[in-house]
């Protein structure tokens, strides 16, 4: 390694400008590697950090070292001659180490050759925080010595910009972790009382209810039947100004096509046959509060043009009417549906759409926080105790492994009926697995046997018990089909054809469908 005053001040410049432009440890311990390489010749080089919680030393980055060799480069301070180097702060000159029995070669990158070896410490405020260690051709005392100064010189400039970098990152770590807490702690304090869960996802909604109870925006909720969208619907009314107003919901895919605008609008006398009586409307209804129209997107397009006024304009007639009300009703919705490819398809008009989804909400369906699933089955427990006068104390371990590893395509709403059903079905104070629906049984849970009924043909008997099999394979591995194929002894090809010649539904039984 030539260390002529000219190259060295090069290198010097060069490793400077290194410390600018990095603000990662790692990019800019190789970043120095690489020019002591290419400026200096180096064989090979590493850097070690100290890990802040423990006396290990650990590769940060390397020259001339594989995968295989930086994994087993690992070091205890005062082990070997990097972690004695670590331990007492004192550099190390080794001028061949095939005649050193302290070094260790953990990383068995060094053949037979002749090699010296240099190991300096990198320290900042009397404290060692890593080492830097080259290979260099074996060479007289005068040049190791050189060598040995001038890495000492790099260690130093090294150690202030490593420790500012790496103290850098614990701050942001203790911030990251702090807002973590924080979030947290908000999604605590605003839980709506009326919704049970404590995951991540649950967490986002309350804290996105809070953020919109207190505006005039239209929310539409998203998510698939039985995910508690109108509990949403009522925690955004409950928590806004308009708390002491009417809460009004509207199912609108259970109201017949030729009602709904009489529903929402109200009717006149005489209007059509039938309307005796003047009636008043949804809209007129939820004055001064709130209207929840779930499943919005089985609305006709006819009612869709009328909605959309009243949620432009506020104001609206009632059907046979020609005098114009005025609406102060805030709007929220629901839907289960695509409603981007109900536009495409012409079912939904896009101008609705965009006044509609304002600030939407995503629900996310059971099987996608299952850590909540016990917490919901307790409330439910609970529920049940005191409508039915029941002491049921406690739901048993193979009863919750089987809730668990249920895909639950109904829900939350699901999950209530499921308890009501084991409560009702259950003969002391434990709810056991048997006494779950059928639809949450296995063959692995239950331990049950095939038993053909009389009278059943062949063929059929065998296509039923075949589909069983099948589905209760899927259940099992949650729609894994080739963990599916694997437990019934098939390959994949014959358990997807049987699979799609039953018309079983795969994704029903993924945990992330």
């Amino acid at each position: 390694m030539e260390n002529s005053h000219k190259l060295q001040l090069e290198v010097l410049y060069r490793i400077s400008q290194a410390l600018v432009h990095y603000q990662d440890v790692s990019a800019l311990m190789q970043e120095v590697l690489d020019i002591l390489e290419t400026e200096m010749g180096m064989w090979r080089g590493t850097l070690t950090l100290r890990h802040m919680d423990s006396n290990d030393l650990n590769i940060e980055a390397s020259k001339g070292l594989t995968a295989g060799e930086i994994k087993r480069g690992r070091y205890k301070v005062g082990e070997g001659i990097t972690g004695r180097v670590a331990a007492t702060g004192e550099p190390a000159v080794i001028p061949d180490i095939s005649k050193e029995p302290s070094f260790l070669d953990r990383t068995r990158s060094r053949g037979s050759a002749s090699v010296a070896f240099i190991c300096v410490p990198i320290v900042h405020q009397h404290e060692v925080i890593g080492t830097m260690s080259i290979d260099c051709p074996a060479s007289d005392e005068r040049i190791l010595d050189q060598n040995l100064s001038f890495l000492m010189i790099i260690a130093n400039v090294l150690a202030e910009a490593v420790s500012s970098i790496r103290s850098q990152v614990q701050e942001r770590e203790a911030l990251l972790a702090e807002n973590r807490k924080l979030r947290m702690e908000l999604g605590d304090q605003y839980r709506p009382s009326n919704i049970i869960g404590n995951c991540a996802a649950m967490r986002a909604v309350y804290m996105q209810i809070a953020q919109v109870a207190n505006s005039q925006a239209t929310v539409i909720v998203r998510g698939e039947s039985g995910t508690g969208k109108e509990l949403v619907a009522r925690a955004v009314h409950y928590a806004s100004e308009r708390k002491n107003g009417p809460f009004i919901a509207v199912n609108c895919a259970a109201l017949p096509e030729n009602l709904i605008e009489s529903e929402l609008f109200g009717h006149e006398k005489g209007a059509f046959t039938g309307a005796i009586q003047r009636r008043q409307g949804r809209f007129e209804l939820a004055n001064g509060g709130t209207l929840f129209l779930d499943e919005i997107g089985d609305i006709s397009t006819a009612v869709q043009v009328r909605l959309l006024r009243v949620l432009q304009e506020k104001v609206f007639e009632r059907v046979g009417g020609a005098e114009s009300i005025h609406s102060n009703v805030r709007v929220v919705t629901a839907t289960r549906r695509d409603l981007e490819k109900a536009i495409v398809d012409g079912r939904f008009r896009e101008d609705l759409y965009f006044r509609l989804n304002v600030f939407p909400i995503h629900l996310p369906p059971l099987r996608e926080r299952r850590s909540d699933i016990v917490l919901l089955a307790d409330h439910f427990l609970a529920r049940c105790n005191e409508r039915y006068a029941r002491t049921i104390k406690r739901i048993s371990t193979p009863a919750i492994n089987m809730m668990m590893s249920y895909h639950w395509p109904g829900n939350v709403r699901e999950l209530e009926n499921c308890i009501e059903y084991a409560v009702l079905n259950t003969g002391d104070d434990v709810i056991h697995g048997f006494n779950l629906p059928p639809s949450l049984q296995t063959a692995k849970e239950t331990h049950t046997e095939f038993i053909p009924s009389e009278g059943a043909s062949l063929e059929g008997l065998l296509g039923a018990y075949e589909r069983e099999i099948l589905v209760d394979a899927l259940k099992t591995h949650r729609g894994n089909c080739s963990a599916a194929a694997r437990a019934l002894q098939a390959t994949p090809r014959i358990f997807n054809y049987r699979v799609k010649r039953h018309h079983i539904d795969i994704d029903s039984f993924r945990v992330g469908s």
